[in-house]
């Protein structure tokens, strides 16, 4: 019995830390927080995409006396994208616009992270109502997250 307590609590942790990953979409760069961070910025005002704020948290960490490796989130996007989605289901604005997190783990390598269009789309029950601006949003935030990471 305690070894199909242990086997199950196991199942259960692995299946807690899927859960927690789930709908992210993971991309290393070469480069690090703060190079990775201004590539980011340049590619999304070349492709015309409205950056709503940057923030450091890093920053945020130390105003406080507290330390956290160098993590900033970027929140951008544009409503000729946004619109339609919320014309298709208004809760997805919980998601929008869209972020972009660059941040440093434990190892020093630095990660470029963002929500998975397809589940967003999926989480707010889109359908097919918006399924090609999914499409669209899914292709520009790829292209935007290499150029960033350098691939």
């Amino acid at each position: 019995m305690k070894l199909f307590a242990a086997i199950l609590m196991s199942c259960l942790l692995v299946a807690s830390s899927a859960l927690a990953d789930d709908g992210l979409v993971r991309l290393q760069s070469k480069d690090s927080v703060k190079i990775t961070a201004q590539h980011l910025e340049k590619v999304l005002q070349a492709k015309g995409l409205h950056i709503f704020a940057r923030i450091d948290h890093q920053k945020g960490a130390i105003s406080v006396g507290k330390k956290l490796r160098p993590t900033e989130v970027f929140i951008f996007g544009n409503p000729k994208a946004g619109t339609p989605l919320m014309q298709c289901k208004q809760t997805i604005a919980i998601d929008l616009p869209q972020k972009m997190q660059i941040y440093e783990d434990e190892q020093g390598k630095t990660w470029i992270v963002y929500n998975d269009p397809a589940y967003l789309a999926s989480r707010h029950g889109l359908g097919d109502c918006g399924a090609k601006v999914i499409k669209k949003i899914t292709g520009i935030l790829t292209a935007v997250s290499s150029a960033a990471a350098g691939k």
